[in-house]
C-alpha cells in the first residue's frame, strides 16, 4: 500500500501544479474547468494517498467528504484543513465542476492548503 500511496501523492502534486499554472494565466484566458478538476483531483489524491499510507481500504470512499472524514478519524489535526467552500466535496468526484474564477481559486487554495498540511505533518516531502 505504501507504493500506491506514493503514486497518489505524485499525481496530486502534478494536478496541483497544473491548476496553479492555469491560474497564472490572464483571467480572461483561464479555463476554470481545468483549475477546478485539477484542484479536485489533487485533494482527492492527497486524501487517498494518506489513507492508503495508513492502511485504510478506500473502496467505499467515493466523495471527498468520506475520504476527509476517514483522514480526520485517523488524525484529528486534519480538521485544520478547512474544506469549506469546496463545493464538490459531497458529490461523486466524477460529477461537478466550477464555472467562476473566484470559485476555482478557492478550490485551488484548499488543495494547496492540504499539500502544505501534509508537508508540515512530514507525510510528503
Amino acid at each position: 500500500m505504501e507504493d500506491k500511496s506514493h503514486k497518489f501523492f505524485d499525481e496530486a502534486y502534478e494536478r496541483l501544479r497544473e491548476a496553479n499554472k492555469e491560474l497564472f494565466r490572464p483571467e480572461e484566458d483561464i479555463v476554470s474547468f481545468l483549475v477546478c478538476k485539477n484542484a479536485q483531483f489533487a485533494v482527492e489524491n492527497y486524501l487517498k494517498g494518506y489513507l492508503l499510507k495508513n492502511g485504510v481500504d478506500i473502496a467505499n470512499c467515493n466523495t471527498i467528504n468520506t475520504l476527509y472524514s476517514e483522514c480526520v478519524r485517523i488524525n484529528s489535526r486534519f480538521e485544520k484543513v478547512n474544506l469549506e467552500g469546496f463545493t464538490c466535496q459531497n458529490h461523486d468526484t466524477t460529477s461537478r465542476s466550477c464555472d467562476q474564477v473566484s470559485k476555482v481559486s478557492n478550490c485551488f487554495t484548499i488543495a494547496n492548503n492540504l499539500d502544505t498540511f501534509l508537508r508540515e505533518e512530514k507525510v510528503i516531502q
